[in-house]
C-alpha cells in the first residue's frame, strides 16, 4: 500500500513539473524576439501634453497584476528641470513604505521584473518593458546599472531628515521608461496575450 502511495505521489509531482514546465515555457514564448537590451540613460526630449502609449499600458498592467494604488501617468507641466513626467514617460505607483500589503506588493512587483528568465536573461520583464529606472523607499535600480539597488536621495533634500516621504519615494513608486518603453516599442508591449 505504502508503495501505491509513493507510485501516486511521485506522478503528481512529475504531471505538477511537466505543467510547470509548460507554463514556463508559455511564458518565454509570449514574446516576440529576444530580450531587450538594458536601456541607458535618456533623459526627457521634449514636453508632451499626454502620457505615451507604453507608459499607459504599463500602468494599467500595474492595477490589473497589484494590489495597492493607483498607477498614476499624467504629465507635469514644462520647466526648466528635467523629468520623464514631462515627456510622458513615467508613472506614480501610489504606494506606502510603511504599510505591509504594500510593501509586500512592491517585493512582488520587483521580484517579477528583476526575475531571470526560463533562457537565463537577467531582468528579463524589465528589460521587455522598456523600464529604465525604478525608485522605491529611499532606493533606485536602474537599467543603466543592471539594476543593481543602490540608495537613493533626491538632489532637493539636503539630507533623508529634512526630505519629505514623497521626495523620498516612501508614498509612491516611481518608473521611468525608456523611450522605446514609452512608445510601446520594446518587446513586452508586441507579447500575444
Amino acid at each position: 500500500m505504502l508503495g501505491s502511495f509513493a507510485r501516486r505521489a511521485r506522478v503528481v509531482a512529475v504531471a505538477t513539473l511537466l505543467v510547470f514546465l509548460g507554463s514556463a515555457a508559455a511564458w518565454a514564448a509570449e514574446y516576440p524576439g529576444p530580450v531587450d537590451e538594458y536601456a541607458s540613460y535618456q533623459p526627457e526630449d521634449g514636453c508632451r501634453h499626454k502620457p505615451m502609449k507604453g507608459t499607459r499600458q504599463l500602468a494599467a498592467w500595474l492595477e490589473k497584476a497589484f494590489d495597492g494604488g493607483s498607477a498614476v501617468t499624467a504629465t507635469r507641466a514644462c520647466t526648466s528641470s528635467t523629468s520623464e513626467h514631462q515627456d510622458g514617460r513615467a508613472i506614480d505607483w501610489m504606494m506606502d513604505a510603511t504599510s505591509k500589503a504594500d510593501r509586500a506588493e512592491v517585493t512582488r512587483f520587483l521580484g517579477e521584473i528583476f526575475a531571470t528568465d526560463v533562457d537565463a536573461e537577467a531582468h528579463a520583464l524589465a528589460r521587455r518593458m522598456g523600464i529604465m529606472y525604478v525608485i522605491w523607499n529611499d532606493h533606485m535600480y536602474a537599467s543603466y546599472r543592471q539594476f543593481e539597488k543602490r540608495d537613493y536621495l533626491s538632489s532637493s533634500c539636503p539630507s533623508r531628515k529634512k526630505c519629505s516621504k514623497t521626495l523620498r519615494h516612501r508614498d509612491h513608486v516611481h518608473l521611468s521608461l525608456s523611450r522605446p518603453g514609452g512608445r510601446a516599442a520594446t518587446t513586452w508591449y508586441g507579447r500575444t496575450p
